[in-house]
């Protein structure tokens, strides 16, 4: 077998490993509802918080329930917070997949596939388009990676691709906020916030492959 395939081979099969044992001995719920806690702390909620970012793709867990904690303990000021950490953690498998390479073995394949999408997308619209589309995050993470698409257009490809679902997700945290606090009632935040997650939902497929159309022209 050849050498590249054994360390790509070793280290999907690592981190596999590491997301179940993480999976089943942790929960969104448990974590992020202590969060509440060290709102009057915040250098402490702050480590906490960017810890989380960090493990994040170690956990499994979607950038959205990061993005709601942050608008519920902060409200809409916090999307440019959500919007960084959300891109900070994508790295994590994009630099494993840089890492464990492309060019032979296993994945040689895959990263010659992600090269064919490069020359016909380009490096940013790619990112954007594969961003913008309700795709899971990781994957598309790792599969960048493979593609070996540099790290300047990976993270502005990113910031933008995430930023309708990262503002979203921070707007329904505070408007869940706004609900503890206030009760049941018809809040414009509230409203506006179910309006934008539909549209959202409804034009992110569309919206993506419109990108994919016009780059391969």
């Amino acid at each position: 077998m050849h050498r590249a395939t054994v360390r790509q081979l070793f280290g999907i099969v690592l981190l596999a490993a590491i997301a179940a044992i993480a999976a089943i001995s942790t929960s969104p719920e448990a974590i992020l509802g202590k969060m509440d806690l060290l709102a009057d702390r915040p250098a402490l909620l702050a480590f906490a918080l960017a810890a989380l970012y960090i493990t994040r793709p170690v956990l499994a867990w979607p950038i959205s329930a990061l993005s709601v904690l942050l608008g519920y303990l902060f409200g809409p000021p916090a999307i440019p917070v959500a919007l960084a950490g959300a891109v900070v953690t994508t790295f994590p498998p994009y630099l494993l997949a840089r890492y464990l390479g492309h060019d032979a073995g296993l994945l040689a394949r895959i990263g010659d596939a992600g090269r064919t999408v490069r020359r016909t997308t380009g490096d940013l619209r790619g990112v954007v388009a594969v961003r913008l589309a309700p795709l899971p995050t990781d994957p598309v993470s790792y599969a960048a990676g493979l593609a070996g698409v540099p790290i300047r257009p990976y993270v502005l490809g990113t910031a933008v691709g995430e930023a309708p679902w990262v503002g979203t997700a921070v707007l329904l945290g505070a408007s869940m906020g706004q609900l503890v606090t206030t009760g049941p009632s018809a809040s414009p935040l509230l409203i506006g916030t179910t309006v934008a997650l539909a549209l959202l939902s409804a034009l992110s497929r569309p919206a993506y492959e419109r990108l994919s159309d016009d780059a391969a022209i």
